[in-house]
Formats: structure tokens, sequence, C-alpha cells
């Protein structure tokens, strides 16, 4: 039998409890959540709160971290977790520089701990499907790929995102869910080829777009993402002999029964995906990393590859 790993949070994010403090109690085979670390007095179903980040990350008492921090805030506590043998599995982005990043996975190499950056669409089974019809040759060889992640203004003017020195801006929040995309979809061998940051005037990017291409292919994936748009969560395959479609690729809730839309001979055919929670099965993955040296290899790969895109975005970009 599994060994079921105590695992803490770092801050009282809304992701955190909305989406994975239910995850967890979801898995008690494997997981036990002993506390929350947060500078908040809460009270929140019986759950114990700690008042400082320091006194939860203890090998004594975790096994395992969550970090649902802001970004600028994730270098730091990860690492502090990593140095004392703690797993961690942090939101995206993992964090806000190249460099960072690669030390964090060098420091998670040397105390044999996961480093885990919580994409959690990876696993859902709406992607499984989009593989397996590509795998197919459904639709046929892969022209383009379009995938857009947009959301309208936050109503706090004070919210995170929009705070430069927390880590915040649309790409660091947004635009990297089709970063990640483009790698599930066509390899890790991609790069960037055109990257757009728009500011409208704010200390932070608000919306851009990009393009990522094979490096030893044809196909590409252009993308679009912002904090001032319409809401868009979407992706399109253009093939040489139909478009696949889906609205919902990133971020289906737990009760929500996906579609993806076949058009192809004139027709067009919907395959339906039941509901299903991705938080838990993004944590389950998490819990096979700890117990598999290959996997948690694999994450290290993954995190610097996705980083190095990401800066690469910015450096092409109209950044400033």
């Amino acid at each position: 039998m599994s060994k079921r790993f105590k695992i803490g949070i770092l801050g009282f994010a809304n992701i955190a409890k909305k989406s994975m403090i239910p995850a967890i109690e979801a898995l008690s085979d494997s997981f036990e959540l002993v506390g929350i670390a947060s500078s908040r007095t809460n009270n929140y179903n019986d759950i114990t709160f700690y008042d400082s980040y320091e006194k939860i990350l203890s090998k004594d008492i975790l096994d395992a971290v969550y970090i649902p921090l802001p970004n600028a805030l994730h270098f730091k506590w990860a690492k502090y977790a990593l140095e004392k043998g703690i797993h961690v599995i942090v939101e995206k982005s993992m964090c806000c520089t190249y460099d960072e990043v690669l030390i964090l996975n060098k420091t998670a190499s040397v105390n044999e701990c996961v480093l885990f950056e919580n994409f959690q669409f990876r696993f859902h089974s709406q992607l499984d499907l989009v593989k397996k019809i590509l795998n197919q040759n459904e639709i046929g060889s892969i022209r383009s790929i379009i995938s857009n992640f947009c959301f309208p203004p936050f109503e706090d003017p004070n919210n995170i995102r929009y705070k430069k020195e927390l880590g915040g801006g649309a790409l660091l929040d947004a635009g990297v869910y089709p970063i990640k995309l483009a790698q599930e979809l066509l390899g890790y061998e991609v790069d960037i080829v055109n990257a757009t940051l728009n500011y409208e005037g704010k200390e932070v990017d608000i919306w851009g777009d990009g393009k990522i291409k094979q490096i030893n292919g044809n196909s590409f994936l252009h993308f679009s993402f912002g904090f001032d748009n319409y809401y868009q969560c979407s992706l399109e395959i253009l093939g040489t002999k139909g478009k696949l479609s889906t609205n919902r690729i990133f971020t289906a809730p737990p009760d929500y029964t996906c579609k993806i839309i076949i058009e192809k001979n004139n027709q067009t055919n919907i395959s339906e995906i039941p509901p299903e929670n991705q938080f838990v099965k993004s944590l389950l993955f998490f819990s096979k990393c700890i117990e598999d040296s290959n996997l948690r290899t694999e994450q290290y790969h993954a995190n610097i590859t996705q980083s190095s895109l990401v800066e690469r975005f910015k450096n092409m970009s109209n950044v400033k």
C-alpha cells in the first residue's frame, strides 16, 4: 500500500480554498492535510492554521507542501522547503525568472525531492482524448493550432496580478498555459517565433500573443492571452482532413462535461467527456512522482523547458 503523505499549504489563496483543499480531502487515502500557514487567523473546516511559513515547513511535520503564493514568493519558499527535504507542488508560474527555475530544480535534484508545477489541465481526460484523435490521424496532419486564454479585468484594482513586485502580469498568469499546451501537443522540441506584450499604461503586461513552432517540423501554435478580454479558454486544431475544437481546455470545473467537436467530411461529431476533477488527478500524479525517481527527473526537464520558453517570450517581446 502506498504511503499517505502529510501535506501542508502556504497561504490561504482562493485556488487553495476552492480547488486544492477539496482535492486533498477527496484523496484521504493518499494525503493528510496537516495544516495551512497564513498570517491571517482563520477557522476553516477544522484545519490547523500556522502563523508563519517557517513553522509548518519542517520535515517532522510535512512530506510535501503546496505553494499557491504570488509568483514572486515561489522561489524563496520552494527553495526553503526543498532544502529541508520537503516535496513541492507549486502553482504556475514556478518562478519569475529562468535562473530561479534552474536553481530550484538543482536544489530539488540534490535533495531527491519532487518539484512539480501545477498545470492541472495536463491530467484531464479531455487532453488525453485530443491527443488520441491526433495520434490516430482523424483530422489529418496538423496545419495550425490556435489557443486563447483570456478573461475580463479583475474587479479589485489591487489584485496581485496587477502588481509588478509580486510577479504579476498576463504572461506569467495566463500566457504560460498555451505555452505548456504547445509542448503537450507538439513535443518539447519547440521554440517561440513571435511574441508581443501590451501594457496599456499599467506596470505589468495586460495582454499579449505569440507563436510557437516545432524546431524540426512545420506545425505551430498561435496563442493569445490577457486580463482585459472576453473570456476564452479555447483550443482549435486545423488538420488536412478536418478540424477539432473545444472551449474549456484549461479550466474545466469538476462538474463540467467537456465537449470535443470534430468537423470533417461536411459533418460535425461531438464527443463528451464526463465531469472529473483535474486537481485530484494532478495530485495523484504528484504522489506518483514522490515514489518514482524517473518521474521526478522528467518533471525537472519539463520545468526547465517551460521556463526557458517563457523567458524567450519575454526577451522577444516589447517587455519594458
